[in-house]
This record gives C-alpha cells, structure tokens and sequence, in this order.
C-alpha cells in the first residue's frame, strides 16, 4: 500500500482479518473442506496461522484457544453444529489439489 504507515497498514490488516473471520463465522454453510479444495486454506489453517504469530512473538495461546477466537465457540463445538461428512466428490477434490496446499 503506498503512503500507509506500518502502524496503519497492521491496524487495517488486523481489521480484514477480523472481517474476514466474521465472515466465515457466518457462513457456516462453507465446509472446511470446499474451503481447501477452492482455495488452499481453511478456519483450522487461519487458526495455526494464528497460533504461530503467538509462537513467534512468545505469546501464550494454544491450539484450542486459537481455534475457539476462529470459529467463535469451541471447535468441538462447531464441528457438531455444522460439520457435514465429506462427498466422496470433495474428498477426490481434496485429493487431488493437495499439493497445493
């Protein structure tokens, strides 16, 4: 971005990913696994994403905390409410883009 500051551009970076997260939080119709297939990350990816920002920065946050910020609620929790068993097509899908991921 030209002309924006680093504390500017972190704080509307931190504000997308905020929006996005929103957004996925919303759309509990999207499957982690059409995520994947469609663009090579999901929630799970976001929150180890996250959790490494932790690590690197020495903050205390564990897997299942960065989850629970990701999805809202537990990941137990959102798996129950919306996980839907994969297709056999999703899971070809999968398969075969995994490279990419």
């Amino acid at each position: 971005m030209k002309h924006i500051d680093a504390v500017t551009r972190t704080e509307l970076e931190a504000a997308a990913f905020r929006r996005l997260l929103e957004h996925l939080r919303q759309r509990t119709d999207v499957q982690n696994i059409d995520l994947m297939n469609l663009a090579g990350f999901c929630r799970n990816c976001l929150s180890n994403w996250l959790k490494d920002a932790a690590d690197e920065r020495g903050v205390s946050l564990s897997k299942d905390e960065s989850r629970t910020y990701v999805y809202g609620m537990p990941y137990e929790e959102w798996k129950e409410r919306h996980q839907r068993e994969a297709t056999a097509t999703q899971l070809k899908a999968f398969e075969e883009s995994k490279p990419s991921h």
